[in-house]
């Protein structure tokens, strides 16, 4: 009893270890995967397979789960090149241009394998003592970046939709404890809480509702404010609709400003907002995962003045700082707002420990077990330098000015936006508006289907628009004329044949 079998005893060497035999096996190991992402995936000449749906789950079905005994490795490793890289998205292909889904830089792919082979756990001191001190450091310099103070402090998180949510929960928890002397962490919520609200642009990101709902909050919680014909939220309109919310007896706790929106990539006036916030007594949040890698690049850090004036900022390191899903940071102007999510277990995190100065990460973040994700953004800024990123970053704002060009020049085609990021809005434009959604959909689909672009697609009003999403600085602007040349002649054909008819 309580004995292992042979065949776990023998899978127990491949924990690493310092044994000869654990190190052979990890090498082994290492290896193997290494060939299987060169064969199944860095070599793949398209951006996808063009597999649908039901083929995949097809290919998928024929392998049992959890088979009673042992397989080899090598066999499953080059099982999941055949299966699964074969049929994923290649993101470093210049025509996979769908969504804010970056190629990763290679210096990170590195780290990740010291993350997943040191396995240390971001919550207490005694589980990660280096990582700790390391993730506090690349957070101090993230708030310098962005123009906070010593009094400011930061955690990693998982991306946007987590360093979103912290900011509304810790406006909503400020509000309560400073108008009606109320801790939620202790309390929950009170009676008046159906009165409070959050402003936030027409065209901000779905994460910000969603942190309404699941802050009890509900989704009618998040005002809409209009916007401006560049798609940024427009001061005028938010004054507008506050005296609204004065007038209605509700609770206006907090404004959240964007910094690159998902389909236009446009950038709020971060000052004017941040000075109506100031008069109103508002938490100012600014979501900038997508655009806050603008304070890298000297030319268009400009962009974002103001946003040294939020009182906590999304920041994502897997969009425009090119790091492996995921990594994002949640960065705080003053660290003592942190106190309302503040927790001690005694086996984890005493309050002795404070006491002590040892540093728990776990006090200042909504997760418990937690990736070493900081050790891939810094390995990242040293093999690059600012002025690395700066090029990158620059590099793809200009082929995405260049792309807005050539579509403005094409009597068939219709751009929405010049970017001010790297998202590009436009649409094809038959002759027949009234099949033009049905069009462009199949556009996008065939294009999929025949595996030779992955495009994103969108809706403005009643209309169905394509979307190019220009992160990677490997796409060229010859690259975007042949896409642009191919997507003329597929809508021309579907006009002529009327097959978009048929795949409706």
């Amino acid at each position: 009893m309580g004995q292992l079998t042979q065949t776990s005893q023998q899978n127990v060497n491949g924990f690493l270890s310092n044994s000869g035999d654990s190190i052979a096996a990890y090498q082994d190991a290492i290896a193997t995967a290494q060939q299987v992402v060169i064969d199944y995936l860095a070599q793949q000449t398209r951006p996808y397979s063009g597999a649908n749906p039901d083929e995949l789950t097809q290919i998928l079905a024929t392998r049992e789960i959890c088979p009673e005994g042992n397989q080899q490795l090598k066999e499953i490793l080059n099982y999941i090149g055949e299966t699964i890289l074969n049929n994923s998205v290649v993101v470093s292909h210049p025509t996979c241009i769908a969504h804010l889904h970056c190629p990763p830089l290679i210096p990170a792919l590195a780290a990740e394998v010291l993350i997943s082979a040191s396995n240390q756990s971001m919550d207490s001191w005694d589980q990660s003592p280096a990582a700790t001190l390391l993730e506090q450091q690349v957070i101090n310099w993230l708030c310098q970046l962005f123009g906070y103070e010593q009094t400011s402090d930061g955690i990693f998180t998982s991306g946007g939709t987590q360093s979103n949510f912290m900011g509304l929960l810790l406006a909503r928890d400020r509000y309560l404890r400073d108008r009606f002397n109320w801790s939620v962490q202790q309390q929950g919520l009170p009676p008046d809480a159906s009165r409070l609200r959050i402003l936030s642009s027409a065209v901000s990101h779905f994460t910000i509702r969603q942190a309404a709902a699941l802050l009890g909050l509900g989704e009618q919680a998040v005002i809409p404010v209009e916007t401006d014909s560049n798609y940024r939220l427009c001061p005028h309109a938010l004054t507008h609709e506050l005296a609204q919310l004065y007038q209605q007896n509700l609770l206006p706790i907090a404004l959240v400003g964007t910094v690159g929106t998902t389909d236009f990539g446009s950038i709020d006036p971060l000052a004017e907002l941040a000075a109506i916030a100031q008069n109103n007594g508002l938490w100012f949040h600014v979501d900038a995962a997508y655009g806050g890698a603008l304070m890298m690049s000297d030319r268009h850090q400009h962009k974002l003045t103001g946003i040294e004036c939020a009182d906590s900022i999304a920041v994502d390191f897997h969009k425009l700082f090119y790091q492996p899903i995921s990594c994002g940071a949640f960065l705080l102007k003053d660290r003592s707002q942190f106190n309302a999510i503040a927790l001690h277990a005694d086996y984890l995190n005493p309050q002795t420990n404070v006491e002590a100065g040892i540093p728990d990460l776990v006090t200042k973040s909504i997760q418990t077990s937690r990736r070493f994700d900081a050790l891939k953004l810094f390995v990242s800024l040293q093999t690059l330098g600012r002025q690395g990123f700066a090029d990158l970053i620059d590099t793809t704002i200009d082929l995405a000015v260049q792309t807005a060009q050539l579509i403005d020049g094409e009597s068939n085609l219709k751009l929405v936006n010049y970017p001010t990021l790297n998202a590009v809005v436009f649409r094809y434009c038959p002759q027949q508006s009234c099949h033009s959604n049905s069009i462009n959909r199949q556009i996008r689909t065939t294009l999929m289907e025949n595996g030779e672009a992955v495009l994103a697609q969108t809706q403005i009003g009643q209309q169905t628009y394509l979307k190019f999403t220009l992160l990677n600085p490997q796409t060229t602007v010859d690259h975007i004329r042949q896409l642009l040349h191919r997507i003329q002649h597929l809508g021309h054909q579907l006009e002529l044949t009327g097959t978009w008819n048929m795949r409706e």
